[in-house]
């Protein structure tokens, strides 16, 4: 018996803006429902004693201490821009005039 059905496969690629066709629906349906077996063996695993992971391998963020420090003077940064105005870095306008 399937555990998902065509209706179903259809209502989520409509969901998702997805246009399929009647046999794409078929045949996702017989794969989705390959999944869902699939998945479903994991509930027979004993997994009492099983410590979660949160990752594969042993990693931790490195990250650097939050401190502020002081930036580069305007001056220096408004050498390296093209245009400048009022201690402003100018670009091209992206709107209409």
């Amino acid at each position: 018996m399937s555990r998902i059905s065509t209706e179903q496969v259809k209502h989520v690629a409509n969901l998702a803006r997805l246009a399929i066709t009647e046999e794409e629906a078929v045949k996702f349906t017989k794969q989705l429902d390959a999944i869902i077996t699939f998945a479903e063996q994991l509930n027979e695993l004993d997994t009492e004693n099983v410590v979660p992971t949160f990752h594969v391998l042993d990693m931790k963020n490195v990250l650097r201490e939050d401190v502020a420090q002081k930036g580069l003077p305007l001056e220096e940064v408004l050498k390296n821009a093209p245009l400048h105005q009022d201690g402003q870095i100018k670009v091209p306008s992206i709107m209409g005039e």
